[in-house]
């Protein structure tokens, strides 16, 4: 849910607060967009200036979510691993809801900004912590539906999501609404810090520790360790720059083809699109990742996710079919990433560092897909808002995934209880 508010609710948001900070003449930019296909001169100039600072706004609120949950989940994973993992979900999911209801009230972008980089912070931390939990409570041959069921859920969320602004447009008049739906977590945080039993693996690693010097316990950035690190944050990249830079700027890109040809809610319909199919993917993907290996899986969704986005990049456009078609089936490669990396990324570490290194190793992966994207705004600055182009050159990294994880280790008989 957070993730499509971030894709389907800032760019309105931007509009709406450069409005009231005079950034733009919102009356003027609704009037200009209505008339989109017959401007000509300056006032096509003055409408791709605002669209291309609405944009740029659009990429900064991006880069708040990555940079706060790369920077939330090495910190709370880290707390996960000292304190338990049950006890730092329930926080984290306290934290990015409070956050994102205290959003409602902001009144310009840089306030806005700055609080979805706090709340962030607490998503970043949920995903290590809950990964961590389910892959040590349950058996080995159970994982990968565990595995898959977490993909799952996410997508549900986007689901979820997609199907409430169908019904009730996000909008520069009405973005709000989203960031008091997202404040509903608050209950299940409450629900994990008094009902949910603790991990019994991390609380035998625990007492283990007990009285370790700091100088001892272990590290990921030492050792043995380092290497899946570093494989661990690269196969997580991978499909986070493959989303966040190239198949999610659909998103704004249908909105503004959408406002601009009357169909409000055309992009809620290509987010519903890209989550049914992530539902089945990510659904199938733990137990096809055990059916075909680990690795072999990874290369042939990036094949997949490759081939998919250049053809709807270089072949469609927002309000064809053809384009709906090349979102959904990015949604089901997208799947099945989100569904093989909870499988995989625990097996690459022990019980005593797992939520630190499943926090770092999908986590740090935003810091360079922020990075993309800070490179994606100039881009759209330099193709005056060509979408399709950009599109097209930074989905080009699923590429890089094809080689990075034949580097993979094979874990198959990783013992996930020690």
């Amino acid at each position: 849910m957070q993730i499509l508010l971030t894709n389907l609710g800032m760019r309105a948001a931007s509009l709406d607060l450069m409005g009231r900070q005079g950034m733009l003449d919102f009356g003027s930019f609704t009037d200009l967009n209505r008339r989109a296909g017959e401007l000509v001169g300056s006032e096509l100039a003055q409408l791709n200036a605002w669209n291309t600072m609405a944009s740029q706004w659009y990429a900064w609120f991006q880069c708040a979510f990555l940079f706060g949950a790369a920077v939330g989940g090495y910190l709370f994973g880290k707390l996960g691993d000292r304190y338990g993992r049950t006890k730092l979900l329930g926080i984290s999911i306290l934290w990015f809801a409070g956050f994102t209801g205290l959003a409602w009230f902001a009144q310009s972008p840089h306030q806005l900004l700055f609080l979805r980089f706090l709340a962030c912070l607490g998503i970043g931390g949920a995903w290590p912590n809950g990964v961590a939990l389910v892959s040590e409570v349950w058996p080995n041959k159970f994982r990968p539906a565990l595995a898959s069921a977490i993909g799952m859920a996410g997508n549900l969320g986007i689901f979820a999501m997609s199907s409430m602004a169908a019904i009730h447009a996000v909008t520069p008049d009405s973005w709000r609404w989203v960031m008091l739906v997202n404040t509903v977590p608050v209950l299940l945080g409450l629900g994990v810090l008094l009902l949910l039993p603790e991990s019994p693996a991390w609380k035998k690693q625990s007492s283990q520790e007990t009285g370790m010097s700091s100088e001892c316990s272990p590290s990921v950035f030492k050792g043995e360790h380092l290497r899946c690190v570093f494989i661990g944050i690269g196969l997580a990249t991978i499909p986070l720059i493959g989303g966040w830079g190239s198949a999610n700027w659909m998103m704004p890109w249908a909105d503004e083809i959408g406002s601009q040809i009357g169909k409000e809610d055309l992009k809620a319909h290509i987010g519903m699109a890209r989550s049914l199919t992530s539902i089945v993917g990510s659904f199938f993907a733990g137990m096809l990742a055990v059916w075909m290996g680990r690795r072999r899986m990874y290369f042939l969704i990036s094949l997949g996710a490759l081939l998919t986005a250049q053809y709807a990049f270089w072949m469609t456009v927002p309000g064809d079919f053809s384009f709906l078609v090349g979102a959904a089936f990015l949604g089901l490669f997208n799947g099945f990433y989100f569904g093989w990396l909870p499988f995989f990324l625990p097996e690459l570490f022990p019980t005593s560092i797992r939520s630190t290194g499943i926090g770092v190793s999908f986590n740090f992966g935003r810091i360079l897909t922020a990075l993309t994207i800070f490179a994606t705004g100039a881009l759209m600055t330099a193709f005056e808002s060509d979408y399709a182009r950009i599109g097209r050159i930074t989905s080009l990294i699923f590429l890089f995934g094809m080689v990075l994880v034949s580097f993979a280790p094979d874990t198959s008989r990783r013992d996930m209880m020690h």
